[in-house]
């Protein structure tokens, strides 16, 4: 599955809790998120931007890495791929991404009792 390309955001479910359970809801926008793929082969640069504010990560499919948080903080993990869907623990969440019918459909779950499912869909721009 090919997951480069410029796609931006057309509908989300649970942001504001999403980015309460985080500790981030004063960083709410209503600014249309745009995520920027770059693949080549395994290796991703995978960039989310809004006006004035940007957050980006390379990593490879399957190999440890240092990826950084919306905040800012650095942390290791290993990105994998699971049948067409990118997978990766976050220290907060659990993220997975996946292409349906031309679209990037992201996802990001908190853990515990009262976890947040948020929801993001894109479309290609």
């Amino acid at each position: 599955m090919a997951f480069t390309g410029k796609y931006e955001s057309e509908n989300q479910e649970n942001y504001e809790e999403f980015l309460e359970a985080l500790g981030l809801l004063s960083a709410k926008t209503d600014h249309n998120v745009v995520t920027e793929v770059l693949q080549d082969g395994n290796d991703f640069t995978w960039t989310q931007s809004i006006p004035n504010w940007a957050w980006s990560n390379k990593f490879t499919i399957g190999q440890e890495c240092e990826l950084v948080t919306m905040k800012g903080d650095k942390f290791k993990a290993t990105v994998l791929l699971e049948g067409e869907k990118i997978s990766a623990q976050f220290p907060q969440y659990q993220f997975t991404a996946e292409i349906i019918e031309d679209k990037l459909v992201m996802n990001c779950i908190t853990s515990g009792e009262k976890g947040v499912a948020f929801k993001r869909i894109s479309k290609r721009m």
